[in-house]
């Protein structure tokens, strides 16, 4: 079996080249097996500063942090404060929504596992007090809901946001509070940071965003995205080490979180639709990769030009962590993390999906039409020669120049109601799934980037 200390000697190594080809500023990394860790880091973490990235550097972890607010919640079902199958209102008596019947109805697991329905892409910044999650959930009071609570799956930040504020009331205290008092603190994290406060007492990366599509990756205008989404994934900075560290309490017997709290978490709740690389399904908070050679957990985090790997493999007791600040770091992630996966449990990753040059034309009818949500609109249009295309605008909080630019591609056949773009952005091949039916036979939805978008008129 290879040796950690192999793992290690080739990361350094081969970390720097694979960097400067997918112009990815810096990264760090950390891999565990058992109670041995081992780290490395490579290039800048401020291309304006030129200072290097350490092990010890801190980056976001983004939408990982869902993994931390559920676990959260999971103490306190531990401690019997919390019914996980109970409606939010009994925790939370104003939670309101737009649809009135679905508000009185989603659970606080349906809030876990992306079920609850209701539109999600809400970055409302409602100021930087400790009070800010509790009035961003006021301010859902407007928020669509897309389907009945637990019909479907879509992506949903604002849940986690929701969740986050049932573990502030039943703790009374903030959800920062929460963080340091019953995760860091007794888990003995020495660099994880809240937000920009703490993170400036480390070496702490900057993210940095393309302008355009073929722009040299630049420092991103601001830091982070909103106090107030701090339970979905905005703000909460760490090391790659002791990020493990919160992985592994998952597969070990503790204190913090109880066997059978860490085991439900890892349950499978709804599979999701979308065939390829992606997530198989979802736990409460933990997504869920069934890969021929077994099982892996993790989640995956995005902010403002850096993006967060975890992968966890129970069976081997293996973690693996990779952060990066900008440039096509998915790349960087397929092979470094690829390759610790294939060496320390036999597993291996799938291949990215790539579009089929000679793709058969396509009857698009079904698929025709515009999608928006309040982020994004996606026009899906079929030229004479049978070509689909997309066209892709960022809207609301992601028009602000903060990393996402307007997309045009053309879209091939790859499996069934899924289409691929031909460009990447700046990832995978993006997989295009369509979704039922709107009574005209056409499609009602459009799935992207795990997200539900509707159909509009």
């Amino acid at each position: 079996m290879v040796e950690l200390d192999e793992i290690r000697t080739w990361a350094h190594e081969r970390l720097p080249d694979l960097l400067a080809r997918h112009q990815v500023p810096g990264a760090a990394l950390a891999v565990s097996a058992g109670e041995e860790v081992v780290e490395t880091a490579a290039g800048v973490l401020n291309t304006a500063t030129g200072v290097a990235a350490t092990a010890d550097s801190v980056f976001q972890v983004g939408s990982i942090t869902k993994v931390w607010t559920t676990t959260l919640a999971m103490q306190l079902v531990d401690e019997g404060k919390l019914d996980i199958d109970a409606p939010v209102r009994r925790y939370l008596p104003e939670f309101a929504l737009a649809d009135e019947e679905a508000a009185a109805r989603i659970t606080v697991r349906q809030l876990m596992c992306h079920v609850s329905g209701f539109g999600g892409d809400s970055f409302t910044d409602t100021g930087p007090g400790d009070d800010c999650v509790e009035k961003y959930v006021a301010a859902l009071r407007d928020a669509p809901q897309l389907f009945p609570p637990g019909e479907m799956f879509s992506y949903n930040n604002a849940a986690f946001c929701v969740l986050g504020r049932i573990v502030e009331v039943l703790r009374d205290k903030s959800y920062d509070d929460c963080l340091r008092d019953h995760l860091c603190a007794p888990l003995r994290l020495t660099h994880t940071a809240t937000g920009p406060a703490e993170a400036i007492r480390y070496r702490a990366a900057v993210g940095h965003i393309r302008p355009g599509p073929d722009a040299e990756p630049q420092p991103a205008p601001v830091w982070a995205l909103t106090r107030s989404n701090a339970p979905a994934g905005a703000v909460l900075s760490m090391r790659p080490r002791d990020l493990l560290t919160f992985a592994r309490m998952h597969l070990v017997h503790n204190t913090v979180l109880s066997e059978a709290g860490a085991q439900a978490m890892r349950e499978r709740q709804v599979t999701l639709p979308e065939p390829g690389p992606l997530a198989a399904a979802w736990g409460l908070g933990w997504q869920i990769f069934d890969l021929p050679a077994g099982t892996v957990i993790g989640h995956n985090g995005g902010t403002i030009g850096q993006a967060a790997y975890l992968r966890v493999v129970p069976a081997h007791d293996v973690g693996v962590a990779l952060f990066t600040n900008g440039g096509t770091s998915y790349l960087v992630y397929q092979e470094i993390v690829g390759r610790v996966l294939r060496d320390l449990t036999g597993i291996e990753l799938p291949p990215m999906p790539l579009p089929e040059p000679h793709a058969p034309r396509i009857d698009a009818s079904r698929y025709i039409g515009t999608y928006a949500s309040p982020v994004t609109e996606a026009v899906v249009s079929q030229d004479d020669d049978g070509r689909v295309w997309l066209a892709r605008t960022p809207k609301g909080a992601f028009a602000s120049g903060l990393g996402e630019t307007p997309v045009s591609t053309e879209l091939v056949a790859w499996s069934g109601d899924t289409l691929l773009a031909v460009e990447p952005e700046p990832g995978p091949f993006a997989p295009h799934t369509f979704l039922g039916d709107d009574g005209q036979g056409h499609a009602r939805y459009l799935y992207w980037r795990h997200r539900l978008i509707p159909r509009v008129a």
